[in-house]
C-alpha cells in the first residue's frame, strides 16, 4: 500500500512538473509534445546559431536610441531634428534584412523621444510627389497652399554598419559581429555621434540563416 501511495505521488509531482515546465517561457526547452513555443523577442530560443538573432537586434536597436535620445544635438535642441534613415551596409556572412534594424530604431526613438526628433520617410518619395502633384493640379484639395509645399531636408543621416569575423575549427565555430552606427550632420559631414555594440558567439555547428 505504502509503495502504491509512494508511486502514485511520485506520478503526480512530475505531471506537475512537465505541466509548469510546458508553462513557462524559457527558451532552453521545448516539451515533449508541444511543437511551437511563443517567446519574447529578446530570448535565446533553443533554435539558435552564431549568427545575428532577434535578441541582439532588440538589445543593439535599444541601446542605440537610448545614446542617441542622451546627445546635446538631440536632447538639446530647440527644434526637433530632422532625420534621415541611410540603409545599413552588412558586411557580416549571414544574410540580413538590414532594413529591420533601421525600422526598429525609428520606432523606439519615435515611441520614446517625445517628439524631439522626426524622421523623414524618404523611402515614400514616390508616393509623397504624386501626392504633391496632384494638390497642385487641384485634383485633391489641400489644407495649405499646394505651390508652396516643400519636402523638408534632413539635419542629419542616421547610418549602420555591422561587420564580423569567422573562425571554423574543428572544435566548431565562432562569430564575432560589430554593429556600429553613426549620426552625420548633413551640413557639414561631421559625426556628431557614434555608438557601437559587438557580440561574440561560439557553437558546434553552424545555422542556416534566411
Amino acid at each position: 500500500m505504502k509503495t502504491s501511495l509512494r508511486l502514485g505521488l511520485l506520478a503526480g509531482f512530475g505531471a506537475a512538473t512537465g505541466f509548469f515546465a510546458g508553462c513557462a517561457s524559457q527558451g532552453v526547452q521545448n516539451p515533449s509534445g508541444v511543437p511551437v513555443t511563443e517567446m519574447k523577442a529578446d530570448e535565446r530560443g533553443f533554435v539558435a546559431g552564431t549568427g545575428v538573432e532577434s535578441q541582439d537586434l532588440v538589445a543593439v536597436t535599444d541601446k542605440m536610441a537610448r545614446s542617441i535620445l542622451a546627445i546635446p544635438e538631440i536632447a538639446q535642441a530647440t527644434t526637433a531634428p530632422r532625420i534621415a534613415l541611410d540603409p545599413v551596409v552588412n558586411d557580416t556572412r549571414f544574410p540580413i534584412n538590414k532594413d529591420i534594424f533601421n525600422d526598429r530604431l525609428r520606432i523606439e526613438l519615435n515611441k520614446h523621444a517625445l517628439g524631439k526628433v522626426r524622421f523623414l520617410a524618404r523611402d515614400r518619395m514616390k508616393t509623397l510627389e504624386h501626392e504633391r502633384a496632384l494638390k497642385q493640379t487641384g485634383q485633391v484639395t489641400a489644407s495649405a497652399d499646394p505651390n508652396v509645399t516643400e519636402f523638408r531636408g534632413a539635419d542629419y543621416f542616421l547610418t549602420g554598419k555591422l561587420s564580423g569575423m569567422t573562425t571554423k575549427a574543428a572544435a566548431g565555430i565562432s562569430d564575432y559581429v560589430l554593429y556600429s552606427f553613426q549620426l552625420i550632420d548633413a551640413r557639414t559631414s561631421e559625426i556628431v555621434w557614434e555608438d557601437s555594440s559587438e557580440i561574440k558567439k561560439q557553437g558546434l555547428e553552424d545555422a542556416a540563416y534566411r
